[in-house]
């Protein structure tokens, strides 16, 4: 039996946002009064700046990141059309494509009432940024997806198929494009799209499509806006006290006063123990690894690497992103090192007991990571409620998106290497100027700069939702998430007798970095010297996520992607 629920955008009082009741995507029913005045309007587009519409892509899909000694589907290779991952972002999307769809329609419709051409007009293309988005958002990961641009009743809705990649792309670009012709250059003050993100989002969505001359031209009228510039200091970009700084395109803002703050279980997760926390939901080995040593070679071609001291010559961007050992943090100094038993407690100025080692504390960090990017003394605060912006897309990555995209058309030239040497030179706190103060990008090669490129993405934007696809855009799913995920050997005792009693802490050596950039620790495991936490199981068919198993049970033109 079908079970319809109906998608309802009712009328709301005051300045309260549109309330919404979960629903078939594709359908929605409204008020014939609805959406004809200015502030009607307003209030539905508001309703799409929902942290629900604009979430990013999880950590725990990619090889950045462990939770002990289990793994998300994704990375167990066990996707299916029920995964919460899969229902959601399918089911959100859709919300926000058809409340966009009624404001488009209202509006060319004529069915407005009081309203300015030039407020209409900004009003429309405000809603033809939002339905590029969502519709950028299903086509990277179920391809062919249903491209609906009308209000539909229910029961046309059940008769949608999928609509070829190429005719969704189409509609994004052209839908970005109109947005990016009346849309102010910037945002200033409350968040709402603009211009700039309009072309960076059009960007991003082109690189993963590999559409690379569309990516490099979208990502050089930013540049060439003079709109944005690089935040000065890589680390205090993230944190909470940072809110729309000058590199930020675009942001969700949260707010603990409105309710709109990241859950506490999640801060726990991520904090260490000594301060409260749990450090469940670590970086990964593979992401400690693929930072390269201050001469800008990696780890295992670098004189400059010291297996015992991982954190020492390394890029900056690594003791921002991962916490270093023996360094002090939140309050006392982290080692998860099993002889140090006791640590400083510098809120109190005495030893004490060492959570952040396995030795004491059984669910201390499996790996001895801990997460430091964008966290601060405010995450201990306010019953651990935390609200830093969302940063969903920065410049640095528009610089990157012009740098791959003109890679890949093999069109190297000194633009190209410029873009990549602000962002590495800003990780250095130097001027791009300053090639003698930073390892430089100076090869022309296609290959060799391909390579560097993506290291360079995956040290610059860890935990900021982009790994994801880029692993799979690149087709290293199929290698990293095959290979073990890695921690200290457990008890603490074979730990000291295997380890760090032969002076073997924190590696004995480097793991391998293969051709892709990518870690390999099979040689630390062949020694008997790591334990594995963790196999991984990719599964190819997951390149294209599953169609929601409820959508190809209620619609026989609905056809499921290969695998599934």
């Amino acid at each position: 039996m079908k079970k319809i629920i109906y998608l309802l955008v009712i009328g709301c009082i005051g300045l309260t946002a549109c309330s919404d009741l979960d629903l078939v995507p594709l359908a929605q029913g409204s008020s014939e009064n609805w959406n004809t005045s200015e502030t009607e309007i307003e209030m539905s587009l508001n309703d799409l700046y929902k942290m629900s519409f604009w979430t990013i892509d999880s950590k725990k899909w990619t090889d950045d990141y462990t939770y002990r000694e289990t793994n998300q589907a994704i990375v167990d290779g066990t996707l299916n059309g029920q995964d919460a991952s899969v229902t959601s972002l399918w089911s959100n999307q859709y919300k926000c494509i058809a409340r966009a769809n009624t404001v488009i329609n209202k509006i060319k419709e004529g069915e407005t009432e009081g309203v300015s051409q030039e407020k209409l007009d900004l009003l429309l293309a405000e809603a033809y940024f939002h339905r590029a988005a969502a519709y950028s958002k299903l086509a990277c990961k179920f391809g062919d997806v249903p491209l609906v641009t009308d209000v539909l009743d229910i029961e046309t809705a059940f008769t949608y198929g999928r609509t070829p990649l190429s005719d969704v792309k189409a509609l994004i670009y052209e839908d970005f494009d109109k947005a990016a012709a009346v849309l102010p250059a910037v945002y200033k003050g409350k968040q709402r799209a603009s211009k700039g993100a309009a072309l960076a989002l059009k960007a991003r969505f082109a690189l993963y499509m590999s559409d690379y001359d569309i990516a490099a031209t979208a990502a050089k009228a930013v540049i060439d806006s003079k709109a944005y510039t690089l935040h000065t200091d890589f680390a205090d970009l993230f944190l909470t006290k940072t809110h729309n700084a000058e590199e930020s395109i675009f942001v969700i803002p949260r707010s603990i006063e409105n309710d709109v703050y990241l859950n506490p279980s999640v801060v726990k997760n991520a904090i260490t123990r000594n301060t409260g926390g749990w450090t469940a939901e670590d970086p990964s080995w593979d992401l400690l690894a693929a930072y390269t040593c201050t001469d800008g070679k990696p780890i295992d071609e670098s004189p400059l690497f010291d297996s015992h001291e991982p954190f020492k010559n390394r890029d900056p961007r690594l003791s921002e992103t991962i916490v270093p050992f023996n360094s002090q943090w939140l309050g006392f100094d982290y080692t998860p090192h099993p002889e140090a038993l006791e640590v400083m407690n510098y809120n109190t100025g005495n030893l004490q007991k060492n959570n952040d080692t396995r030795a004491n504390a059984q669910y201390a960090s499996f790996n001895g990571l801990a997460w430091k990017k964008g966290i601060d003394e405010t995450w201990l605060e306010n019953g651990m409620k935390v609200a830093p912006d969302l940063i969903y897309i920065r410049y640095a990555e528009v610089l990157l998106i012009y740098a791959e995209a003109k890679i890949e058309l093999n069109q190297i030239d000194a633009s190209v290497l410029n873009s990549m040497n602000q962002v590495r030179a800003r990780a250095y706190g130097v001027s791009v100027d300053a090639t003698d103060q930073y390892p430089s990008f100076t090869t022309m090669d296609q290959t060799e700069l391909r390579k560097q490129l993506r290291v360079e993405r995956r040290m610059e934007f860890a935990e900021e939702g982009l790994r994801y696809m880029d692993l799979v855009r690149w087709h290293q799913a199929e290698i990293s998430l095959t290979r073990k995920s890695y921690g200290l050997i457990y008890p603490s005792s074979l730990l000291i007798e295997k380890v760090t009693s032969q002076g073997d802490w924190f590696w004995s050596k480097a793991p391998n970095i293969d051709e892709n950039g990518l870690p390999d620790f099979s040689n630390l495991e062949a020694a008997g010297k790591v334990a594995v936490l963790s196999e991984r199981h990719w599964d190819n068919r997951q390149y294209l996520w599953p169609i929601p198993t409820s959508e190809i049970l209620i619609n026989t033109n609905m056809k499921q992607n290969d695998g599934y």
